[in-house]
Order: structure tokens, then sequence, then C-alpha cells
């Protein structure tokens, strides 16, 4: 290796090599360059293929003339265009990998968030649909060649200690024993509204449900069911949807469904552990965004045919903008 540190400066002199080292590299634009494992030789090859560098042996030279700044890490890195090698060296000795993000969005089922996981960019492996209510819906990142397992462990784990902190800080009068009830609620929660100013008044509808021992009714058990677990929401329920004969449709059972139908966000579990200070029985869709509570069910016939009115009435506008047209 001596050798080639005494060959580069031999060529270069040393005013030239100290130059090679600081003077603005050839890399045109900011490139994620993979930095393999096993060495500098190898290091150098991925950099001169990237353009990030024009002589390996240069680079091999001032790797071996700085080794008291650290050893050279393996991984991803993100090199600025026309980084110099002392620039580039100081990168793969200290600089932090490039991170790659993936997303999971509040109400999915497992088999959804599986979906995501499993074509999440620069990540390994694959895996299995977990456990509905398993996962926090958040972003994660990871560094290239994470193993997927590994990603929704984490989403896992997150989850758990989020759960744990707001089981801890619950409202003391909700009819709701364990987090494992509290999950499940606030799944149907997340798939009844995206809107979390609204999740309160829906939990406290049901939670006004269980209280009195009525079915909670809610449609994205049914869908749930339906579905097989695929999706919680989203798509409209049919009168045999509503007759079909399973653990989850809350038309039929007495109380919670067995586990969650989704993946609930931090604003549903919120919700459902301090709910609304509220006497509604039930809600319905307003037509505009959003949803009307109701105390009774005669007030909820009428927000039912306020909403079949503003229905009635967007069917008759769209028909008439497509007779102008």
């Amino acid at each position: 290796m001596l050798l080639l540190v005494v060959s580069a400066m031999t060529r270069l002199g040393i005013g030239g090599f100290h130059y090679a080292i600081n003077n603005p590299g050839p890399l045109a634009a900011a490139t994620d360059i993979v930095i393999p494992a096993g060495g500098t030789q190898g290091s150098a090859t991925a950099l001169r293929r990237q353009g990030a560098i024009t002589h390996r042996l240069v680079f091999v030279a001032a790797t071996l003339v700085s080794t008291e700044d650290g050893p050279l890490h393996a991984g991803e890195f993100m090199v600025p265009a026309h980084a110099s090698l002392a620039q580039i060296l100081n990168i793969l000795r200290h600089g932090a990998p490039v991170e790659h993000q993936v997303t999971i969005p509040e109400g999915l089922t497992g088999w959804q968030i599986a979906g995501i996981i499993n074509v999440a960019p620069m990540a390994r492996g694959k895996i299995a649909p977990p456990p509905e209510g398993s996962v926090l819906p958040q972003t994660y990142d990871y560094v290239r060649g994470t193993p997927r397992a590994a990603i929704l462990a984490r989403a896992q784990r997150a989850l758990a200690a989020m759960m744990n902190a707001k089981w801890a800080a619950r409202d003391r009068d909700i009819p709701i024993t364990s987090p494992a009830q509290a999950l499940i609620l606030a799944s149907i929660v997340q798939s009844e509204t995206p809107l979390s100013r609204e999740m309160p008044e829906i939990a406290a509808v049901y939670e006004n449900r269980l209280i009195k021992g009525m079915k909670l009714q809610a449609d994205p058990t049914v869908i749930f069911a339906a579905s097989q677990g695929r999706i919680a929401g989203g798509v409209a329920i049919s009168r045999a949807d509503l007759s079909r004969a399973s653990p989850y449709n809350t038309y039929m059972i007495d109380g919670l469904p067995p586990g969650p139908i989704c993946a609930p966000g931090v604003a549903a579990i919120t919700a459902v552990l301090h709910p609304a200070k509220s006497r509604a029985l039930y809600f319905v869709a307003t037509g505009t965004g959003g949803h009307v509570f109701a105390d009774d069910f005669t007030q909820q016939l009428k927000n039912i045919a306020a909403y079949h009115a503003v229905q009635n009435n967007e069917t008759i506008n769209r028909d008439a903008t497509s007779l102008r047209n």
C-alpha cells in the first residue's frame, strides 16, 4: 500500500497531490452512491463508476495518508456535486447514510400495510400482513438494505409505546376497559371519518351506545367483514352485507368486534380515550363534508332526510350541467 502512495505522489508531485485531493471533483450533480463493504479498492471502484472521482489510485493514496481520520464506512451516501476527494473521504468516514422513507397512512388494514411496506424502495425482504391495529401510522426513515421486517417491527413498537402512554392518561369514566378495546373502537372511529375534529364526537356516540347496551351498527365493520379483512371503508354496503354472519358485523353482534378493523392514528385513539361530553347516539353524513349528530332517533331521521335532500340537489345540478354541455 505504501507503494501506492509513493507512486501517486511521484506522478503528481507533492503539490499536485494536495491539489488533486482538494480540487473540486468531476461529479456533475449531487448523487447517492452505494459504497460496498470490503475496503478501499471497492470504494474507489464505486466512486469512479459513478463519476465522483477521476483516478482510483489517487483516491486510494489519499485514503492511506489520512488513515488516522478513521475507517471508510459502507453504505449509501449522498455526494454533492463537484465534491473534492477530501470532502468525499469525510463523508465516507463521518457522514450519515442516505435515509429513505415509507409512509403508512391512517385507516389501512394489515393487508394494505403489507402492500406498502413490501414495495418500500431500497429495503429488502418481504412481510406478511401484520395483525390489525398493531402498527402506528406515520412516516418511517430507514437506510438502504434495511429488512422490511425491521421496518414493520419499528412501527409495531411505536404503536405499543404510544398506546401505553395514552392509556395511562385516559379518562376514567369511559366504558373501555383495556388498551385492546381502545384500539378496536379507535379503528372504527378512524374508518368513520378522516376529520380529527369529529373523532371525539363519533367516539362519544359509540361509547354512549356501549353504555346503553345498543348495537354499534358501524358500517366500516360490515365492510371489513364483507371484504374478508382487505378494506375497512370507501365502498357502499348492501342489505346482504348487513345480514352477513360475522363476529365483525356490528349490526348483528352485541358490543365490540373481536379485534381492530384497521390501523387507527393517534387522533382516533385519543378521541376514544377522551371522548366528547355528549349524549348523542346517532350520526349521519351531511353530504357536504363531515357529520351531524343526534341524541334521539327522531332527530336522526330528520338529519337523514336532510342528507338525502343534499344528495338529490347534487344529482339535479349534475344533470342540469350535463344538459347544458
